[in-house]
């Protein structure tokens, strides 16, 4: 047993069978771990305690149960993997939704992960899947560092492959919370009442990908090539994981109102040691003229220099572009000079970029 502050770590035992089953039913879990039965019932939660972790012990693993400290009640499972060939012990974990939100789960991995150290375990590693976040943010606030993605590290349901994202953490880490450079957004969006950003999903695959195969979006964009549909679905899965890398951060724009989509707005190009980043937004032809664009990037500036410790954010146009260059000025950024031949065009050709900024008040 391993005390964890509000939590214990605990052996499994039959009396969890009911809490487990009705667990492992909830629609996250299901999609994130394809090696749960579905549907997932009693029989299976019995199986689980009664053979799997007699198993995983047996062969130099661990698991557990993660449960109230006060009453007992069962949470959550916790385990670590027997080491492999290079002597590394794998954690994973699920948190039933009633034991979510809590910061219990990052509790029972820094208990874990300090047991498994304690007897002589050399690296920890957590594999989470590309779009499962919530799993990503637990890790980081057990103190693991991201180390980069698994192509094709695990199989779904269906037999296809996913990614996976590692996380890893030494004996000798702080294993301090990992903070990430871009927080998430409070309350899951930005809205000034008339356009709302929301964070880039897979849902917005398909009106993205019509925005970005546009004429005029294409002429603009580097290269300009109208991206695959395949490209699309592949930067909106990995939009989450991105941002919580701190590599960019992807919003949809959309009228506050009716939910209608109306465009895209980012900040990439992020380097850490500057402080600075780059916004990029496109708008459908509809709603141009209309002011969502420039209440699209006032928005996100705001939110970027009162949420980040960025510092100067930077925008790069096509010297024709005048329709860009009115959005920029009305939201504050300065002409900063032009950059000959910097952007690759069509056939080899390279094409000038002029440049503003806009700096934190």
């Amino acid at each position: 047993m391993i005390p964890a502050g509000r939590i214990v770590l605990r052996p499994p035992v039959e009396a969890d069978a009911e809490a487990i089953a009705e667990g492992c039913a909830d629609p996250d879990i299901i999609r994130h771990i394809p090696s749960i039965p579905v549907p997932y019932s009693r029989d299976d939660a019995l199986a689980y305690i009664r053979t799997f972790v007699q198993e995983t012990w047996a062969h130099g693993g661990a698991s557990f149960a993660i449960a109230d400290a006060a009453s007992d009640r069962w949470l959550g499972n916790i385990g670590l993997k027997p080491m492999n060939v290079h002597g590394s012990g794998e954690i994973g974990y699920l948190m039933a939704p009633w034991g979510r939100g809590r910061g219990l789960t990052a509790a029972a991995t820094r208990a874990l992960t300090a047991w498994a150290f304690s007897h002589g375990l050399p690296r920890a590693e957590i594999m989470c899947d590309v779009e499962n976040v919530p799993s990503q943010r637990v890790a980081m606030a057990a103190g693991y560092v991201r180390e980069g993605v698994l192509r094709g590290g695990e199989t779904q349901r269906d037999g296809s492959r996913y990614d996976l994202v590692l996380f890893a953490r030494l004996p000798g880490d702080s294993g301090e919370p990992v903070r990430p450079y871009l927080p998430p957004v409070p309350g899951g969006s930005l809205t000034d009442g008339v356009v709302r950003l929301t964070p880039l999903t897979s849902a917005d695959a398909d009106d993205y990908h019509a925005l970005a195969c546009e004429p005029d979006v294409v002429r603009f964009s580097v290269p300009p090539v109208p991206p695959s549909y395949e490209e699309i679905v592949h930067r909106c899965r990995y939009a989450g994981t991105r941002w919580l890398a701190g590599e960019r951060a992807d919003f949809s724009v959309r009228d506050a109102e009716t939910g209608a989509y109306v465009g895209q707005i980012q900040l990439s190009n992020i380097i850490p040691a500057l402080d600075e980043a780059m916004i990029g937004y496109s708008t459908r032809p509809e709603y141009r003229g209309r002011g969502y664009t420039p209440r699209a990037v006032e928005l996100l500036v705001s939110w970027a220099f009162a949420a980040t410790p960025l510092v100067r954010l930077i925008a790069g146009t096509a010297p024709e572009n005048t329709a860009s260059h009115r959005v920029l000025e009305k939201t504050g950024f300065t002409r900063e000079g032009l950059l000959r031949g910097r952007l690759p065009g069509l056939d080899g050709a390279r094409r000038d970029d002029v440049q503003w900024v806009r700096l934190r008040p």
